[in-house]
């Protein structure tokens, strides 16, 4: 890894500074709200839909969203629109209107939570162990990518980087819980928009507007579906039906319905309907995310291919590392002061995210395996103990995947390849949990193991060359990215298949002990009759006419 680096004036300093003192001051000051298990662990159920939906979507604004998906704008070009648009406003207002119902009205602390009280003790079990080896996995790439930071700003040794990054989001966790988590979250929602916004656009009129950075892209790299027929005319490699299928259906639906760390967020509104409004009113600001995101990366790209800008992308063992765009980017546009704010935005948004994984797994072991396995009768107290403990092994175990981290390639793939193993046989899971009454215990389990069994059978395998892409992606010669959003599908699919085939040879519950878990034996009379300007369907319906006005225009 080269050694360049950026340049940070006293004000800058100053800037990063105050934020510090700010968020370890909020968690300080909430601490004295965090010590019943409902305020630990989901905010006391009292936020608004607002406060939760920036919440919901704060806690996704992590390394993936805001340098992941940056540098993967200048890999893949305008595809990785796909996985903020297809790949997640359907899947957003999908929960709000149909599975919130079940998830909140159950009054369940998590999603294994639902699998209890839906199934049993051995499918809560299962779910518990695998989301939080996913969290812990993710935890350790947002400590890595706010390291990258540090290193690349201050020169730090990437060791260093790594503790003093766990150490600051232990801090404010362990004082505060969710509340806590919740409430810097929606600090850090305006530090992102606010500190990053200005390097799209800055750079979009350096480059001589829209038309021209658009238009002066490749054919692999412009257009949303126009490229999509064949994989070999893309970056991603991938065709219109991988994305669909692999992206659009289940790596969306199986992160943004089943993903406890964002569902938990919307737990935390005051009644139901705020809990229905959380994931719509997320979705408008998500449609919003591609024009800073995908709009530096494809600045980041165009400065690097004219000769005489001075711009280029750092390298680490000899290859571009696209990860480094969104800070260089800060670095040529904003004067002292400015870059603050735009290293304290990414570096918010690193806290965003790895404050969400940490509170989401220290609620999984605490109330899913903790509890079940070891103390059914612990007290308020005792479960808040356990939970703060938690926390902070959940940062050790953090760092230890940060140093996994490292070792991959590309960041953005490395994710999406953690989502095809545990989120997408999951989503089929919960599918027909919540829709098929006659859905099995021992379907259940079974579908869900095997499941994500062969979706890491199928990433060992073509790594290795064990199998034929081709029999796995429709393609001779497909990115990592198509790899996963086909293996994701494969998953999704086993998993349904096999989950329905071993139910219908096995007894179901009766309808008696599914109230309020299934669709159509479920009391939705919680909802209040509100009038239609403020009903989550309406607004799902606006969100979803914008996203489809913006894949025609992009197209």
């Amino acid at each position: 890894m080269n050694e360049q680096q950026i340049t940070l004036q006293a004000v800058d300093w100053l800037v990063i500074v105050l934020y510090f003192v700010a968020i370890l001051g909020i968690g300080a000051y909430l601490k004295r709200f965090g010590d019943s298990k409902d305020d630990f662990f989901l905010a006391g159920r009292r936020n608004s839909s607002w406060v939760a939906g920036l919440a919901f979507l704060s806690a996704n604004l992590g390394a993936l969203e805001i340098l992941g998906w940056t540098g993967g704008t200048v890999k893949y070009g305008m595809f990785v629109s796909h996985f903020y648009w297809i790949g997640a406003i359907p899947a957003m207002l999908f929960l709000a209107l149909y599975m919130m119902p079940f998830y909140y009205s159950s009054k369940i602390h998590s999603i294994p939570g639902y699998l209890l009280l839906r199934f049993d003790e051995k499918n809560r079990l299962l779910n518990a162990f695998s989301f939080g080896f996913m969290t812990v996995l993710m935890s350790g790439i947002n400590l890595y990518l706010m390291a990258v930071v540090f290193h690349i700003v201050l020169g730090w040794d990437m060791h260093v980087s790594i503790w003093i990054s766990a150490a600051a989001v232990a801090a404010y966790i362990t004082m505060g819980g969710l509340l806590s988590a919740i409430l810097t979250e929606i600090v850090q929602f305006f530090l992102i928009w606010f500190g990053l916004f200005l390097v799209a656009l800055l750079g979009i009129i350096e480059v001589g507007g829209v038309n021209e950075l658009l238009g002066g892209l490749p054919d692999r790299m412009s257009g949303l579906w126009s490229t999509a027929a064949d994989p070999g005319a893309n970056n991603m490699g991938v065709t219109w039906l991988g994305i669909v299928l692999g992206l659009g259906f289940v790596l969306s639906f199986g992160y943004w319905t089943t993903d406890f760390l964002i569902v938990q967020r919307a737990f935390s509104a005051r009644n139901l309907q705020a809990a229905r409004n959380t994931p719509v009113i997320a979705s408008f600001f998500k449609m919003a995310l591609p024009f800073i995101v995908v709009g530096g990366g494809l600045v980041a790209w165009k400065l690097q291919q004219t000769q005489g800008s001075g711009f280029e992308l750092m390298t680490r063992g000899g290859e571009v590392w696209y990860d480094s765009a969104l800070p260089l980017l800060i670095a040529r546009y904003y004067p002292a002061g400015l870059v603050g704010l735009g290293i304290t935005g990414l570096l918010a948004g690193f806290m965003a995210g790895q404050a969400g994984n940490v509170s989401a797994f220290n609620t999984v072991w605490t109330y899913d395996i903790y509890r079940a396995l070891f103390r059914r009768d612990a007290t308020d107290k005792h479960l808040v103990l356990v939970g703060r403990i938690t926390t902070i092994v959940g940062i050790f175990l953090s760092i230890l995947t940060a140093y996994w981290a490292m070792a991959f390639e590309s960041i953005m793939d490395y994710i999406q390849a953690i989502f095809s193993w545990v989120n997408a046989p999951l989503f089929a899971t919960m599918l027909l949990a919540m829709f098929w009454k006659r859905t099995t215990s021992k379907g259940a389990f079974w579908g869900l193991l095997v499941g994500m069994l062969s979706s890491f059978f199928l990433f060992i395998a073509l790594r290795f060359g064990w199998i034929s892409p081709y029999a796995v992606t429709l393609s001779s010669h497909p990115s990592d990215m198509a790899e996963n959003l086909w293996r994701a599908w494969w998953a999704w699919l086993i998993t349904f298949v096999l989950t329905i085939v071993i139910s219908l040879q096995t007894k179901p519950k009766p309808d008696g002990e599914l109230v309020g878990l299934v669709r159509g034996l479920t009391d939705v009379s919680a909802l209040k009759k509100v009038p239609l300007w403020r009903k989550p369907e309406m607004w799902a319906a606006i969100a979803l006419a914008t996203c489809i006005v913006l894949n025609i225009y992009f197209w």
